[in-house]
């Protein structure tokens, strides 16, 4: 049916259409994860210029064709210019955006997933936590929103405190999940299970991972 309909969600990614139009990958609360067309967006004056670049979260109204949606407005309650500011945030950011777009799809309900993803960023501007923690925080969470998450790894010896850590990660809220801090050993083991796990169930690279590893240190 054809009309007007209001959405909220985050920018996933954006991509230039045309001479003047963007083509945006929007995560929502209603939709799942879709696609639309910002018409204009790329003009100087245009009002969808600044509202249609990754990380913009708000409401969308979209005009819903029989084959596409177009933004029409926008209003963004969070741009998270922090990030912008933020070199090495900015890069873990895009990898958040990135899985995002890897697990979700149309019509799915991804509720958690954007909260998930709305919180993440925020950890990542949160001066008390180290963005690789956010990090493995975020990929074993994803993993066990999306039901791939299999717990704590038979093998290997852990400490106490990772065995803590995982659970809490895999118990909690999303709401709650940023309320921690570990010691570099715990660190170090919560990156060996994220990325074993990671290896495992995720079939593709990610080019703003391989950023972050290759060319940001991460303090593992």
């Amino acid at each position: 049916m054809q009309g007007i309909t209001e959405i909220t969600g985050m920018v996933l990614k954006a991509e230039p259409i045309n001479d003047y139009d963007r083509r945006v990958v929007l995560l929502t609360k209603e939709r799942g994860k879709i696609s639309a067309f910002a018409r204009g967006a790329r003009k100087q004056n245009s009002k969808l210029l600044a509202a249609t670049n990754p990380f913009c979260f708000g409401t969308f109204k979209l005009y819903e064709g029989r084959t596409s949606y177009n933004v029409m407005e926008t209003e963004v309650t969070n741009y998270f210019e922090g990030l912008r500011d933020d070199y090495e945030g900015a890069f873990y950011g895009m990898y958040f955006l990135e899985v995002m777009d890897y697990y979700t799809r149309e019509n799915n309900d991804e509720k958690e997933m954007l909260k998930l993803l709305y919180q993440s960023l925020r950890a990542l501007m949160h001066g008390g936590l180290s963005n690789a923690l956010v990090r493995y925080i975020f990929e074993m969470k994803a993993m066990v929103i999306s039901g791939e998450f299999p717990g704590m790894p038979k093998e290997g010896e852990w400490e106490e405190s990772t065995r803590y850590a995982v659970n809490y990660i895999t118990e909690s809220t999303v709401e709650k999940l940023y309320t921690f801090t570990v010691t570099p050993q715990v660190l170090a083991q919560l990156k060996t299970i994220a990325d074993g796990y990671r290896l495992r169930y995720i079939d593709r690279p990610f080019k703003s991972l391989e950023i972050v590893e290759n060319i940001l240190y991460d303090g593992t």
